[in-house]
């Protein structure tokens, strides 16, 4: 009985940190069947307006590099999508680490900030975010 409740305060940890890492809701997750239509999401009607969407390419194994600050980019729309289970997005756009950021407006790349061989993201959030503010201000003209 000792060696269960032993076992169990060494797994509860690590199933905390798994946890903290994969907060982000299921509604914001992509696949290869809808990446295309996520990352151009134009109105029919809205010609005057850009669609400024930013796709996070995850992996499991290195979730706790993964972009945690997301919740706090402006004017950008967000999605993850995991590259283990998304081979064509992979392919199209050259991924070859994990996490890397894709910016798109109106569903060309843009810019792209990527982890280094540390498989660590260089960017931080207000460097992103600054990469978000001028390609809205671009977009105006």
């Amino acid at each position: 009985m000792k060696n269960y409740f032993l076992l169990i305060l060494l797994l509860f940890p690590v199933f905390l940190m798994g946890q903290q890492y994969s907060k982000v809701p299921k509604k914001y997750w992509i696949d290869d069947n809808n990446f295309e239509e996520k990352i151009d999401i134009k109105d029919a009607f809205g010609d005057d307006d850009t669609s400024i969407v930013i796709v996070e390419f995850w992996v499991k194994f290195n979730q706790e590099n993964c972009f945690i600050k997301w919740e706090e980019l402006e004017g950008v729309t967000y999605h993850r999508i995991d590259i283990a289970t998304a081979p064509i997005a992979k392919k199209k756009y050259r991924v070859r680490m994990a996490p890397t950021l894709i910016l798109f407006v109106d569903g060309v790349k843009t810019e792209v900030f990527k982890a280094g061989l540390d498989l660590v993201l260089k960017e931080d959030l207000a460097e992103i975010q600054s990469a978000i503010d001028e390609a809205k201000l671009s977009s105006q003209f």
